[in-house]
């Protein structure tokens, strides 16, 4: 099979992977729910995907750093995508609690290696001497959050209609055209012959501008926990249909396409630190309005259209750092890394934590944590910005 051109490739990529995490991410939640679990034991089996986070990115970062041809991270990237749908048929079977935690580790871990090594690969198409090109970044990611949508909205109105029942069906759909996708990826990578391959990530981890850059990215992410986690329960608390669900959802997705397409007409007037700070003040008031008036549905649509900036704008400016402090032989490790501290560790502590507070203190509480962290998020940047500028000066 002809590999397509790499804009078309990769933006199939995003598109099909987001179309299946966006599936699964938003109504998992409702099926466990359907299945019987409880709340605790759905922020558990939620926090599974963030436990693989931890170590599963940078195992595959790793893996893909140290190949000795230019296709080995496209290899990889094949596998993780056949890896997943394997693990993903489970969902088909399995309905107690264990099982289906199980079911959900494996799915993570082969699915943890997606989005470094594309990232990864990605960026060996985009990086020149003068950085990453943002505007064509923008424009194939914006695939992702199109395919993000497409899902979350049919998804919604199908499973409105036909029954949670048909959420395992969904789910294995989504990771099959997912793989499909990746073997029309096109073979040209990394030259690994001559690369450093020796070179260790932890000396650039340990310079204080990284370090607090990662802190940035945690409690920002930490932050969002509650959105990818809880915001469904706590609108269907609230008596929102799924429909309703799915709606509000594809509000914070069709402004974080707007963005990824726009990105390279204004993303240069702030450094990508200003963005970050930006990012974490927003989502303070994001997050409270989520928790203070979430009976009201234009308050949270106001909420929802945030997340341009709360999250679109975040990540492009945390791509572009990575590729900055983390360029060529350390690529794959740079942005396991992004995943591992900013997505793994937070989603694990807000998907326990959250679980706690809502069983204990209701849905509204894990909002105003959220706002906590986030506030915490821009002091953190504030002190990246600073130790960054303070390195530049000696």
């Amino acid at each position: 099979m002809t590999p397509a051109p790499p804009w078309l490739a990769f933006g199939t990529v995003w598109f099909t992977y987001f179309a299946a995490i966006g599936s699964y991410n938003t109504y998992a939640p409702l099926w466990f729910k359907e299945l019987g679990f409880s709340t605790l034991a759905i922020g558990a089996i939620a926090s599974l995907q963030a436990w693989t986070r931890v170590f599963a990115p940078y195992a595959w970062g790793w893996w893909g750093d140290h190949g000795r041809h230019g296709d080995h991270r496209v290899r990889l990237l094949r596998l993780a995508c056949a890896a997943s749908l394997l693990a993903a048929l489970g969902l088909l079977w399995v309905r107690d609690t264990i099982g289906v935690a199980a079911v959900v580790a494996l799915l993570f871990l082969a699915n943890g290696g997606v989005v470094t090594l594309s990232e990864a690969t990605l960026a060996r198409h985009l990086v020149t001497a003068q950085g990453m090109d943002s505007t064509r970044y923008g424009r194939i990611r914006m695939w992702g959050s199109i395919g993000f949508i497409v899902a979350v909205v049919a998804a919604g109105w199908g499973l409105q209609w036909v029954g949670m029942s048909a959420f395992p069906p969904l789910v294995v759909l989504s990771f099959a055209l997912l793989w499909l996708a990746s073997t029309r990826l096109p073979a040209v990578g990394e030259d690994f012959s001559s690369a450093p391959r020796a070179r260790s990530v932890w000396p650039v981890l340990r310079e204080p501008a990284v370090a607090w850059f990662f802190a940035g990215i945690f409690f920002t992410v930490l932050a969002h926990t509650s959105l990818y986690t809880f915001f469904s329960l706590y609108l269907d608390s609230l008596g929102y249909s799924q429909g309703a669900v799915g709606m509000l959802w594809a509000v914070s997705v069709v402004v974080e396409i707007a963005f990824f397409w726009f990105q390279g007409r204004f993303f240069n007037r702030l450094s990508p630190h200003r963005w970050l700070l930006l990012a974490a003040a927003v989502s303070v008031l994001r997050f409270a309005m989520v928790a203070a008036y979430g009976a009201l549905p234009s308050v949270l649509v106001a909420a929802q259209l945030l997340h341009a900036v709360t999250f679109a704008a975040q990540h492009a400016a945390c791509i572009l750092l990575i590729n900055r402090y983390f360029p060529g032989p350390l690529r794959g490790r740079g942005q396991a890394l992004y995943a591992t501290l900013g997505y793994g560790m937070s989603g694990l502590i807000g998907g326990v934590a959250g679980g706690w507070l809502t069983t204990h203190h209701g849905f509204a509480a894990v909002f105003w944590a959220a706002a906590v962290a986030a506030g915490l998020g821009c002091l953190s940047t504030t002190l990246a910005e600073s130790a960054e500028r303070r390195a530049a000066l000696n």
